[in-house]
């Protein structure tokens, strides 16, 4: 008998110890009736389903630069892909539970960094599509079968658990990628002015210092 395990998300915790940010998801697996799994290689892709949600005007304006202004966005809402991530999960009989972990960033060149910025509280809505490989006794052999195509769930992250994870890892500090001409050009504004920190530069810049 091929096995039918289903997953559901139910739970969202920050990894630790973690050396970067990442967050472990809680999965419930479930193949009771069918034969004992001996492991499963899970391949999971997360994506974010912007369109389940509502946007109050603040969170329009933040989230300008993936969607567009307000009046584009019955066009322009959209799914992102957040993360691709592969999980060795061990035999079990029955149901089980096990972990998914997924890195976090505070760079602002990925769209799920910005997406999850741009909002204040509520929740974010994830898509988890599963595929991978099931290993199975089936009597004294061991067989391999395909996860079924409708391995799938969803599951509404609190936005406050990526927006808290980012402070304890960067605490009262945001990150921006600059291109190296650009740094260096900024660098000599800071030496130029005197300036004591990076803050202070952008301070300045932000004032109307421009020479």
């Amino acid at each position: 008998m091929t096995p039918d395990v289903r997953i559901q998300v139910t739970g969202v915790q920050p990894a630790a110890p973690a050396a970067v940010p990442a967050l472990d998801f809680t999965l419930s697996l479930d193949a009771t009736g069918g034969p004992e799994i001996r492991s499963i290689t899970l391949a999971t892709q997360v994506r974010i389903d912007a369109t389940r949600r509502g946007y109050v005007e603040r969170d329009k304006e933040r989230l300008a630069e993936l969607f567009g202004p307000p009046e584009e966005w019955s066009r322009n809402l959209s799914s992102l892909l957040w993360a691709q991530t592969v999980t060795q999960i061990p035999g079990f009989t029955g149901a089980t539970t096990a972990r998914v972990t997924v890195p976090c960033t505070y760079d602002f060149e990925v769209a799920a960094a910005k997406y999850f910025h741009g909002l204040d509280d509520g929740t974010a809505p994830l898509d988890f599509l599963f595929t991978g490989t099931v290993f199975y006794q089936d009597g004294d052999r061991l067989q391999a079968a395909h996860l079924p195509r409708r391995a799938e769930a969803d599951y509404a992250m609190p936005v406050r658990v990526w927006k808290e994870l980012m402070e304890r890892h960067f605490p009262g500090a945001a990150w921006v990628r600059l291109g190296r001409e650009e740094f260096d050009r900024l660098y000599a504004y800071k030496v130029r002015h005197t300036l004591t920190g990076w803050d202070d530069v952008i301070r300045s810049l932000l004032a109307g210092g421009r020479t």
